[in-house]
């Protein structure tokens, strides 16, 4: 986008499954190249598994699983988005990275009623927004939804003994 806004917010955008999606720049730490992933056993599908990064054990949701689609297959491309929020840390599984955009908030548009309604993940979308030349959506994750999701609570209660 051009003419970015002071007021603006910059995504972090990525593609799962040829659905381009964003993320508010704020909450990712780093992007880092696919690494070895290893599977926990007895997991919800959408876990792909744990990595070690730089002495610390951080947990790599594989984010199109959790949002209901088909599961990332590695590749050259494939990326893992470290996130931070709520006081957590994941890595996101994704397809490839795009671009860094500037979307103003008010270009946000709701989901429209009923797209994506009983979809696993369609509540963790805030908004649509339509970007680039070609004016294709792009879907702006809310990662306080994620962080918040009775999915994430029960692993995390799993996780923990509880």
């Amino acid at each position: 986008m051009t003419g970015a806004q002071a007021d603006d917010l910059r995504l972090v955008c990525f593609f799962l499954q040829g659905r381009e999606l964003g993320v508010d720049i704020r909450a990712v730490k780093e992007t880092m190249i696919m690494r070895p992933i290893t599977r926990v056993f007895l997991t919800p599908d959408w876990v792909a598994g744990i990595i070690n990064l730089r002495g610390d054990v951080v947990a790599v949701i594989d984010l199109a699983r959790f949002l209901g689609l088909p599961s990332t297959r590695p590749s050259q491309d494939t990326r893992i988005i470290l996130m931070r929020g709520e006081g957590k840390t994941a890595g996101l599984l994704v397809d490839r990275l795009g671009d860094v955009r500037s979307v103003a908030p008010a270009a946000i548009q709701p989901t429209p009623s009923g797209a994506g309604s009983g979809e696993p993940g369609a509540d963790l979308v805030r908004g649509v927004a339509t970007v680039g030349d070609d004016a294709r959506p792009l879907a702006v994750l809310d990662l306080e939804r994620l962080w918040n999701s009775e999915r994430i609570k029960q692993f995390e209660r799993r996780v923990n003994g509880g």
